[in-house]
């Protein structure tokens, strides 16, 4: 900062030449008075941050002038306002810029040159008037004065939002929530922004409360925290429920309101049904028991899975009982293979039982059991079949890469044939499954409308969380045959609770574990190493040709040169892959300099150059790249984790179109925080794809995150080939940190309950 006296500038903005929804910082051609000497250029260029701002507007800026390496001259200002234009000129540029709706500079012009001076006045206050304009007709008279009603509203309110930190992007989105009055609704209850708005969070929403006057011990502050903390565990630790003494010392560390005001809260909050108590009372030594606390919708999961799996457990089948063994002995003949013991006994317990689970690493055989089950199913006829005349099969996984993959390792890449005996067609995402009715605002198969199938076979469980395991079983009819496929050692699923191990765990489902490695051709070290991994073990590393390498690389900067020259040079060249489909970058973590953030840009600068593009909160968007959804977008049939590539950009609206499988989508400037680019992405991220290629980065600055299911999940994401770059410590330890810490859950307790455990119900 200049020790000098601040300077001021004044002028009109001629253009905006940049603006950042999310912090404000803004690039602006002023054209200043006649009589400001400036190298005889009666123009600048001013930065600094504004909260909203329009071609035509008046500007005064405080601040100096500086010298820019790259840009040159321009004036730096610590304070920038933008006003209303006083000029005639000023007003008909403003008026032209795109800001009134069916005002362009030749009707602008025409506004203007009626009403002079005046223009501003009359549109503010005396807009029927417009008439006196020559040529304008009533239609258009009235569109314009509902336009600048609309524009005024706006104003107002991204000016408020800004003023506590809510970028241009998420205020359009409380706008288009709570409509014109969205400030005084705001004002009464600052944090329904928390519950309401996707990425505004309880700090936002507080910040907004104890600027408008609330308590900072007000009980809806209190009530909000509780809340709020439920949430964060839930998201962050994958916990369905917290003991209420933790849960009150993490609220009072966040607010700090006192326990006994939260305590008071808590019970508000259960009153409000908004959270739910379990436990308490004494144990036997007459000792207080902790209390469990549920968010309500994680509780009533939790509750919907486990009757749910006990309802499909008793029910019988829609279609007669078969016998399993002879089934086995038909299919191995049919395909001329014999099946090794455990895969037989994952079959037999597929086929046998209502409700089964089938669990294992990679190449162990779970995709034969899954071809097994599909042919077999497929082929029953006669007596045995339901009221179609043949069994429907139907499957299913949580990512669209998951659903393909499935296929393909099912049917081959022709997919599933069109006539014969096979009755599955080819797998679907379970949301497209269950079909979002955006009218409805939820699924349209449920409880009430169950999904119509007799077998329903689900791959990569494990990432399957609690809210989607309730509304996919809630869909599935009682009498079908479920079968739950999965890796256990894989990370678990990014939203709460773990219902795939807690499946297994409770000993009320019929589960079998595959062990025996079948994929072990003497080139591939991919699945090896994986086993190595799970195991704790060193992984391997040959000389010569293969599909599993490492890098060794200690310095940062240089390990991410080498990074790049893998995707863009080496990796293409030596195996013929395209690196812009065919090559996946992973790391454990978002920031640093080798986390995803960083290695998203300078990929994009190797990969994707140059293009039409817009930029938003930091990020620039460019045709051709490679982008991923961040949360479930049911209205748009996009899902969090889905990847596509931008195919074109509007710079009239900011707009993105962007192709998921060759669907175009539409992303309009308020939802570009949905999309982050995708040439890296976190191993978390990577869950339930698989890749012809992955790039692992693994190194000393992700020290924190690296754990053994974490390299396993990331060794397990190449198909053709996996290389790891970074230090040989950061692998070690990842090996052998396995110090999982267990999520708080109780649908394992609850299927022990419903179902029973008699001799562990046939898990081995």
């Amino acid at each position: 900062m200049s020790d000098e006296a601040p300077e001021t500038v004044e002028g009109t903005v001629k253009s905006v030449v940049y603006h950042n929804d999310e912090n404000g910082y803004t690039v602006l051609r002023v054209e200043l008075p006649s009589e400001f000497e400036l190298a005889a250029k009666p123009e600048a260029m001013v930065v600094g941050k504004a909260r909203a701002v329009w071609e035509g507007e008046e500007v005064k800026a405080e601040g100096h002038w500086v010298t820019d390496k790259v840009h040159g001259r321009q004036f730096k200002a610590d304070k920038l306002e933008c006003v209303a234009p006083r000029s005639l000129k000023g007003v008909e540029k403003y008026l032209a810029s795109g800001l009134i709706k069916g005002v362009g500079p030749v009707l602008a012009k025409r506004i203007v040159d009626t009403f002079g001076e005046q223009t501003m006045h009359v549109l503010q206050y005396q807009s029927a008037r417009l008439r006196e304009v020559p040529k304008l007709g009533r239609a258009k008279i009235e569109k314009i004065r509902a336009s600048w009603k609309q524009n005024e509203t706006l104003r107002e309110n991204m000016i408020f939002g800004q003023t506590y930190g809510i970028s241009i992007a998420k205020m359009t989105k409380i706008v288009k929530r709570y409509g014109p009055d969205a400030i005084a609704i705001i004002k009464a209850d600052p944090y329904r922004l928390c519950r309401d708005i996707w990425g505004i969070g309880f700090t936002t929403a507080d910040k907004i409360a104890l600027s408008v006057g609330i308590p900072k011990d007000s009980p809806l502050r209190a009530r909000a925290s509780i809340s709020y903390t439920l949430e964060t565990e839930a998201e962050d630790s994958g916990h369905c429920w917290t003991f209420e003494n933790d849960l009150l010392l993490h609220a009072n560390e966040i607010t700090g309101i006192p326990t006994e005001t939260l305590s008071s809260a808590l019970s508000e909050e259960v009153a409000a049904c908004r959270v739910v108590c379990e436990g308490g009372g004494v144990d036997a030594a007459g000792a207080p028991l902790p209390r469990k606390v549920y968010l309500r919708s994680l509780h009533r999961a939790e509750r919907e899975v486990a009757e749910r799996v006990r309802a499909i457990s008793s029910a019988p089948r829609t279609f007669a009982a078969f016998d399993a063994q002879r089934a086995i002995e038909w299919w191995q003949t049919r395909r001329g293979f014999v099946l090794a013991e455990r895969q037989r006994e994952a079959l037999e317990k597929s086929l046998s039982s209502k409700f089964s689970i089938i669990t294992g690493g990679p190449g162990v055989g779970k995709t034969t059991i899954v071809r097994a089950l599909v042919e077999t199913y497929g082929a029953v006829r006669g007596n045995a079949a339901g009221p179609r005349g043949k069994v429907k099969v139907v499957l299913a996984a949580p990512t669209g890469r998951a659903a393909k993959r499935m296929t393909e390792s099912i049917f081959g890449e022709q997919g599933p044939p069109s006539s014969g005996p096979n009755a599955a067609k080819e797998a679907v995402t379970i949301h497209r499954l269950l079909k979002w009715n955006p009218a409805t605002n939820k699924f349209t198969f449920d409880a009430d409308n169950r999904l119509d199938g007799d077998v329903f076979i689900f791959d990569e469980t494990s990432m399957i969380d609690i809210r989607l395991a309730s509304d996919l079983l809630k869909a599935v009819p009682d009498s079908a045959t479920v079968v739950w496929v999965g890796d256990t050692d894989q990370l678990p699923s990014v939203g709460p609770g773990s219902v795939l191990g807690d499946l297994i765990k409770s000993g009320a489902v019929p589960s079998t574990r595959l062990d025996l490695i079948f994929r072990q051709d003497e080139a591939g070290l991919i699945v090896k190493n994986a086993h190595h991994v799970n195991a704790g073990e060193p992984i391997e590393v040959r000389s010569g040709e293969s599909d599993f390498y490492f890098v060794r690389c200690e310095d940062p900067a240089t390990c991410l040169k080498r990074v790049i020259e893998l995707v863009t040079e080496r990796i293409p060249r030596k195996f013929g892959m395209d690196p812009m489909h065919d090559v996946q970058v992973l790391s454990p973590m978002r920031r640093n300099v080798l986390g995803t953030d960083n290695l998203n840009v300078e990929l994009q600068r190797a990969l994707n150059p140059k293009g039409d593009s817009i930029t938003r909160g930091g990020t620039t968007f460019r045709v051709g790249d490679r982008v991923m959804q961040l949360r479930n977008s049911y209205d748009r049939d996009v899902f969090n984790g889905d990847v596509g590539f931008v195919k074109a950009v509007n710079y009239d609206d900011r707009s993105l179109i962007v192709a998921f499988d060759g669907r175009p989508v539409k992303y309009g400037p308020g939802e570009l925080d949905e999309l982050v680019l995708a040439y890296a992405t976190t191993i978390h991220k990577s869950q339930g794809s698989e890749y012809p290629a992955v790039v692992v980065v693994l190194h000393s600055q992700h020290y924190m995150m690296l754990q053994r299911n974490l390299l396993y999940t990331a060794i397990t994401r190449g198909r053709r080939l996996a290389l790891l770059i970074g230090v040989p410590y950061a692998v070690n330890r990842a090996i052998q940190t396995n110090t999982v810490a267990e999520r708080r859950t109780s649908l394992a307790d609850r299927l022990a309950a419903s179902l029973g455990n008699p001799e562990q119900k046939g898990v081995s």
